[in-house]
């Protein structure tokens, strides 16, 4: 569908006024930001891009500014829903690419985490309050993929490569991932990717199928309510036995690689093509040389 909008760059001297209105309006009025705080004396030097309704209305703003941060997001209430968000996220991110940037970051909101994660940004630190406000820092690799070192990064992960794929997902999991792939926002990402309209794959290949089953793994039940998504192999080559790391990748170029597969430290990101094409081919051989779980299916 087309968008009803435009997303275009700010003259910030032109277009002060009715930037800052808009920006009191999303943050002072509705989420009770004290005025002081909202402006933070950064909006002259920075870039700021917007999102314009077909007859001019602005709908929303965002920045970027020369410390290489993201912030300022704000779209009207009766706006949101649109993809306007999103939209300005990624003039953002182009602008921080045309300057060559390798890396940026940004506060997120508590519960705006999942919708930055989906874009590739993944969360570090503790949390903390700004404004009153629960937020996370976030951050992101502006070429290639973005490194993490804890669950919440590789699940961010996760979830930016189950919303990035066209129709296909494979997984390398010595056996589901404990930590990982039973938390409820990695399982309500596959879950929504298996339901889109289409015709979807998710493919997992696990080195041990039997502790999953004996633990009752959270990802089981979800399979079982959509066979004809999910499909699992058991490897059986020593080679593939005795692999140490964890992967999963789409196809659409999004992957997220960790090189000891009981641990949460490794890289990914929704746009790293080469990465995703190599572990892609990597998976098929090994699945190829795999096992059906026919226990899997006998529990459906």
């Amino acid at each position: 569908m087309t968008p009803d909008y435009t997303i275009v760059a700010a003259d910030y001297a032109r277009d002060r006024e009715r930037l800052h209105a808009l920006r009191e309006a999303v943050f002072v009025h509705e989420q009770q930001v004290p005025p002081a705080l909202e402006d933070d004396g950064l909006d002259a030097d920075s870039h700021h891009v917007l999102a314009l309704a077909a007859d001019g209305t602005l709908l929303g703003t965002a920045r970027l500014t020369a410390g290489q941060r993201i912030g300022r997001m704000a779209v009207l209430a009766d706006a949101r829903g649109r993809g306007i968000g999103s939209a300005l996220l990624d003039a953002l991110l182009a602008e921080a690419a045309r300057r060559d940037w390798a890396e940026v970051s940004l506060h997120a909101q508590a519960h705006a985490l999942p919708f930055y994660a989906r874009a590739g940004f993944v969360p570090f630190g503790p949390a903390f309050q700004e404004a009153g406000i629960d937020h996370r820092d976030m951050r992101r690799s502006v070429r290639g993929p973005t490194h993490f070192s804890d669950a919440d990064g590789a699940a961010a992960t996760l979830l930016a490569l189950a919303a990035g794929a066209r129709s296909d997902v494979g997984i390398f999991s010595h056996h589901l991932d404990p930590g990982l792939l039973d938390r409820a926002d990695v399982l309500q990402a596959l879950r929504r990717f298996a339901v889109r309209s289409g015709e979807r794959r998710v493919r997992i290949l696990l080195q041990d199928a039997g502790t999953p089953q004996r633990d009752d793994a959270p990802l089981l039940p979800l399979a079982q309510r959509l066979p004809s998504t999910f499909a699992f192999r058991e490897v059986e080559d020593p080679v593939d036995i005795g692999y140490r790391s964890a992967y999963a990748f789409n196809d659409t170029g999004g992957m997220c690689f960790r090189p000891l597969g009981d641990r949460f430290l490794g890289e990914g990101g929704p746009r790293v093509p080469v990465l995703a094409r190599r572990l892609q081919r990597e998976f098929d051989r090994a699945w190829e040389r795999s096992r059906p779980c026919l226990e899997y299916r006998a529990l459906r």
